[in-house]
């Protein structure tokens, strides 16, 4: 298992010698890649004499608790970390959506409530459309009732106007008799008592035979009153129809306000978007641009690390030859040394490059191994669907992050390790020249004259660093300058979206307020086609009765007239009959 764990040296006495070193384990890595803390656990660990003092290692332990590996943790400690710093941004971006996610949701669930509600609202109203539909209904064969009670009163009367009208021809043929009578007496004729007797009988039945109008009358007020009740039912309907008429207009003039300011802002967000759409040809240009430069500082850093790889490798020769730079070495010193001394930092030097060389080795088999993942990835874009390759690119992108900062590290590492093996070096030919070995005895490649080599690599080197440098100058110019456009364009493109949800939003109320307007209309102009009708049918029934109360008016004058004529026509015949001497006569 993989711990990370801390270097600790423990001081040495004057006579024993040095002290031990110790591992302090502070985390372990869990078979997820996660790290969790355990116990302070110290253990032995001889194989980290060559490292300083609190030294952070990652160190690998048998299950029997004993070093097989060990390793400086400091580039692998930043590459956790860098881990970490993109898994973070990452979960920010996905906590951004999240919440992009719940405010949409949350808006289409209040757009669904009001919908909801407003469709409660219309089923209430078609409910009370349909209860004063069928109000209306009961009320017009009410009405219908009335009609035919209406209609069999006006016949009754018919009947019995025709039947005055026969009593009022009798009695103008016994009027027409009377005064052939009178012509009679007046001619000095004896009216005998049987002609007095048929005369008085003819009186009688002429004085009962008049119509009485007062049943017919009492009828008539009955149909009065019953229009009049079913006027006083339609009224509140006529004012409801006309306070929904009033409430209508309004609407209308409202939706025909609210569409003038929907073109307005309408046209003021297309207006935004015009320019908005601009400004973004203009970020698509300068990202062009960028990508083109970031592109060719990409090929300059690769001349660049080919240059240093190539560099590396001429230098090391170098160091292989005798030409590489070696650190200063007080050979004085050396040659007073006890010759026991001078073995153990010989023997102390070369364990520590052995420790260095076999670091660097496994860093350049992980450098290798990135490269063969890099190639993989590459292989994989160019074989996948623009789907996923956007993935894929995001991991080539952290993978040759991961290999550029590791290359980078293995430069001051190589360089080290040459530093290490010249100082060897020069140690072992002392020690060698002490034990009475000559030089000729010390293996050394054959010397050859690279410096010309390298000074020619490092000028252009540092030719390519300064173009390198002016591109990047560059970039970051390109870069403010879009940075700069887009701190201009997201708050506009996120006020443009939340303009444009408001306009459909509004459109959608308009369109809805349009659509309860015209519901409202037609339910008005149905309210006044179920009412028109029985208002006509009201209004023709009253002026009937109307007709009917003058016929009833005429029927009666006449009825009083005949009466008057009756009462006239009987006091003339009692004065003739009273008059004795016409009788004897």
């Amino acid at each position: 298992m993989l711990y990370l764990a801390e270097v600790q040296k423990q001081k040495g006495s004057l006579l024993g010698g040095g002290g031990k070193t110790e591992l302090k384990l502070l985390a372990c890595q869990r078979t997820d890649q996660s790290w969790s803390t355990v116990s302070e656990e110290v253990i032995a660990a001889e194989e980290a004499n060559k490292l300083n003092d609190g030294a952070l290692v990652l160190v690998e332990l048998n299950p029997q608790r004993q070093v097989q590996r060990i390793q400086e943790a400091g580039r692998p400690i930043v590459n956790i970390l860098q881990n970490f710093s993109r898994q973070l941004e990452k979960f920010k971006v996905k906590e951004e959506e999240i919440d992009q996610w719940k405010e949409s949701l949350t808006f289409q669930a209040q757009e669904l409530n009001r919908r909801e509600m407003e469709m409660e609202t219309r089923l209430e109203q078609l409910q009370q459309m349909e209860d004063e539909f069928q109000r209306l209904d009961a009320e017009k064969q009410e009405v219908e009732t009335s009609r035919a009670d209406i209609e069999k009163l006006q016949q009754e009367i018919e009947r019995n106007r025709q039947e005055l009208e026969g009593a009022w021809e009798h009695l103008r043929g016994e009027q027409h008799r009377l005064e052939e009578c009178q012509a009679q007496l007046q001619q000095g004729t004896v009216v005998d008592e049987e002609q007095s007797r048929v005369l008085k009988e003819l009186l009688d039945r002429l004085s009962s035979s008049v119509a009485p109008t007062e049943t017919v009358r009492e009828n008539l007020y009955l149909a009065f009153e019953m229009v009049e009740k079913q006027q006083a039912v339609l009224n509140p309907h006529w004012q409801q129809l006309e306070q929904q008429r009033t409430a209508v207009d309004e609407q209308q003039a409202e939706v025909e306000r609210l569409s003038q300011v929907f073109l307005e802002l309408q046209n003021e967000w297309q207006q935004a978007q015009n320019s908005l759409e601009q400004q973004t040809a203009d970020l698509k240009a300068n990202t062009a641009t960028l990508n083109s430069k970031q592109e060719y500082a990409r090929i300059l850093k690769e001349q660049l690390q080919y240059q240093d790889d190539l560099y590396q490798q001429i230098q090391s020769l170098a160091a292989k030859s005798g030409d590489a730079a070696s650190p200063e070495v007080d050979i004085e010193t050396l040659e007073k040394m006890p010759l026991e001394e001078l073995q153990k930092i010989v023997q102390d030097l070369q364990e520590k490059l052995n420790i260095d060389s076999s670091f660097v080795k496994e860093q350049e088999q992980e450098l290798e191994d990135k490269q063969q993942t890099i190639e993989e990835l590459q292989q994989k874009i160019n074989q996948t669907s623009a789907d996923e390759r956007s993935k894929l690119e995001a991991e080539l992108i952290d993978e040759k992050d991961h290999y550029q900062m590791l290359n980078e590290t293995l430069v001051g590492q190589r360089r080290h390790l040459l530093e290490r093996q010249a100082l060897l070096r020069q140690h072992k030919t002392v020690l060698l020249r002490r034990q009475g070995q000559t030089l000729a005895n010390v293996p050394e490649d054959e010397k050859l004259d690279l410096n010309p080599i390298l000074e020619q690599i490092e000028k252009q080197r540092q030719q390519q660093s300064e173009a390198l440098q002016n591109l990047e100058q560059e970039i970051k110019q390109v870069q403010t300058s879009i940075e700069q456009m887009l701190l201009t364009i997201e708050p506009q493109t996120q006020e443009q979206v939340m303009k444009r949800q408001e306009l459909q939003t509004m459109e959608q109320n308009l369109l809805s307020l349009r659509t309860a307007t015209a519901e409202c209309l037609g339910q008005v102009n149905l309210y006044q086609e179920a009412l028109q009708p029985i208002q006509d049918s009201l209004d023709s029934l009253r002026q009937k009765l109307q007709g009917i109360d003058e016929s009833l008016a005429q029927v009666q004058q006449t009825g009083d007239y005949q009466l008057q004529a009756l009462t006239q026509m009987r006091q003339v015949l009692l004065s003739l009959i009273s008059q004795p001497e016409l009788a004897a006569t």
